[in-house]
């Protein structure tokens, strides 16, 4: 069980992160340095990298086989979302996820076509980040993580705690493959694969976003923030309204 001890770690390490009384929409004072440091990397490498990969992939397939991939990866988080709504005390939104996982692993061809909503059970996707911010877990300041960009340390929690809910973790940790080097590049393909699909979604998003921007690190960190706002609130009570600057949907960036 290394693998899941690697992930516990992490999550409790990113608890005690959390815990600090800074928020992500507060000045991150001294990580500002690290923060634009990394941004400056992580730029340097969707410029060279990255994105010329999301273009390459754009350019050899078509719209339609670009949703089947969408749908297949959406698909995979269905399990996290039966396990947060759960958890944040939604037991209907969790039985409607259970049964997209399962109409759309089946029927809907390994959820590469999303039949289920088409049935009136509709993606309400939801996460352990969600479920901490329901507990008043604080948000902690906001960072620059490598390569995956804009985070918190909650939300670092949440992203390690969804990916253990993913089927293909399990699936690789199980699979009857010999060596340890086929289990994990079973399982980093396809998360390769996911981080490519996410990142051709967004080609315009993001170049949008940062266009003739004079300061394009405070630009994303803006945005970024004003996403955060809108699920920052502990349970009984609702996000304060922020007027938005801003006009960029990041449900599927933040994946």
């Amino acid at each position: 069980m290394k693998k899941l001890n690697k992930y516990t770690i992490l999550t409790a390490l990113s608890v005690l992160l959390a815990a600090s009384p800074c928020r992500a929409n507060e000045d991150e004072g001294a990580l500002e340095s690290y923060n634009r440091a990394m941004f400056t990397f992580n730029s340097v490498a969707d410029h060279y990298v990255i994105k010329p990969l999301a273009k390459g992939y754009r350019a050899v397939t078509t719209d339609f086989i670009r949703e089947r991939v969408r749908n297949f990866y959406a698909n995979l988080k269905e399990p996290a979302s039966v396990i947060n709504h759960t958890l944040q005390g939604n037991v209907g939104d969790s039985g409607v996820s259970a049964g997209r996982f399962l109409v759309n692993s089946t029927l809907g061809l390994l959820g590469t076509f999303d039949v289920a909503s088409g049935w009136g059970l509709h993606n309400n996707k939801t996460g352990f980040d969600k479920t901490l911010a329901k507990w008043c877990v604080p948000d902690g300041p906001f960072i620059i993580l490598p390569l995956i960009g804009p985070s918190t340390p909650r939300a670092a929690v949440g992203l390690a705690a969804d990916t253990v809910a993913d089927p293909t973790y399990w699936a690789s940790y199980y699979t009857t493959f010999s060596k340890d080097w086929q289990k994990y590049s079973f399982y980093y393909g396809l998360t390769a694969l996911g981080f490519v699909s996410v990142r051709e979604a967004n080609i315009e998003l993001l170049d949008n976003l940062t266009a003739n921007s004079v300061d394009p690190y405070s630009t994303i960190k803006s945005a970024y923030i004003q996403r955060r706002l809108k699920i920052d609130a502990c349970a009984g009570s609702e996000p304060k309204p922020q007027e938005a600057s801003y006009d960029f949907d990041f449900d599927d960036f933040e994946d």
